[in-house]
């Protein structure tokens, strides 16, 4: 019997949540765009429940993942008494076209996915896993490019009779009841004071959906206490503050930037975004001195500069520290050439 078969058997998975992950298929890539191009797998998640949902994951994500569960499952990991045999995950590659990339994996990478889902319910019910194959408000909010043919986000609103005892979930995001709510349709989860809610998605800044006694549906998000949120990288978006200056008049843009924080870009890469965000070509990058004057970039090392500068300035949640300042190539009187 195929491991994955043998598994599905056993009474364990029987006592599994509903919302956990046992299989996941790549439908798509699509490429997005930091400081430079790159691309992200569309994965299409299916749930013990039943439901489907749609993932957008790179492959630097599969190789955090992966040397996670080897610290913590792998045969010489000294931080957990169950260990087990991991799936291969396919190498990283760093010469060639980064679509034919992405491409070539995708077989490779749907096997890891199967085989990595087929392991005990201790691995399913591994916080990293489950945060993996979670949808986070920002995959439930991307649109796909390509893939018409795939059903939009579902969930099935479904009651469980719970038999044995429970798993251990204390890692999911969850919250605890403050009032009694009663649910007007089938859609609304229902729920007593004191009743712990576990948390599947952030329908908007009102409503939650979540889970409780076997039970899953959307709930108004003023009736509950967040004890564990969603996990913020889930969301990879960041956010470039720019000053762009025209004649006497300057104006802010935050650019979404899918990029750590700690990311230093490269010049020409930088120089690019600019040009795309606002549409030109005759422009200049600088940032911004201690004193105040601006400063223009000209190479790698002046942004490097720049960068550096920034790192013992407050920072803002998602924002980067250093800040650009865009001005027109041949306007010199932005800058102060006073002796």
């Amino acid at each position: 019997m195929a491991l994955a078969q043998q598994l599905r058997a056993e009474s364990d998975f029987e006592q599994l949540p509903d919302d956990v992950a046992i299989a996941a298929n790549i439908a798509d890539i699509e490429e997005k765009r930091g400081f430079t191009s790159h691309f992200v797998f569309v994965i299409e998640v299916k749930t013990k429940g039943g439901s489907k949902y749609l993932i957008y994951r790179r492959y630097r994500q599969f190789y955090a993942l992966q040397s996670k569960l080897e610290e913590r499952f792998g045969p010489e990991s000294k931080t957990s008494r169950f260990t087990c045999s991991l799936p291969m995950l396919p190498v990283k590659v760093y010469v060639g076209v980064k679509q034919e990339i992405a491409e070539m994996r995708i077989p490779a990478l749907n096997a890891y996915m199967k085989n990595l889902l087929s392991l005990p319910v201790w691995v399913l019910m591994d916080p990293d896993v489950r945060i993996f194959f979670y949808q986070s408000a920002y995959d439930a909010e991307q649109v796909p490019q390509a893939l018409r043919r795939l059903r939009p986000r579902t969930r099935k609103v479904k009651s469980v009779s719970p038999t044995g005892p429970s798993v251990d979930r204390t890692e999911a995001p969850r919250a605890e009841a403050m009032f009694d709510f009663t649910g007007n349709s089938k859609l609304e989860l229902s729920f007593k004071a004191g009743d712990v809610i576990f948390l599947l998605s952030r329908v908007n800044k009102d409503w939650l959906e979540g889970t409780s006694q076997g039970v899953t549906g959307i709930f108004p998000a003023s009736f509950v206490r967040i004890l564990k949120d969603f996990p913020e990288e889930d969301d990879p978006t960041n956010w470039l503050r720019c000053y762009y200056y025209e004649d006497t008049i300057s104006t802010i843009k935050d650019i979404a930037v899918e990029e750590d924080l700690n990311s230093t870009p490269l010049f020409k890469d930088l120089l690019e975004l600019m040009r795309r965000e606002f549409q030109r070509e005759d422009i200049a990058l600088n940032y911004q001195d201690a004193e105040g004057d601006l400063v223009r970039l000209l190479s790698d090392e002046d942004v490097r500069l720049m960068v550096k500068q920034a790192q013992g300035l407050p920072s803002q949640k998602r924002l980067f520290p250093w800040k650009l300042h865009v001005t027109q190539k041949d306007n010199y009187g932005v800058y102060n050439t006073a002796p």
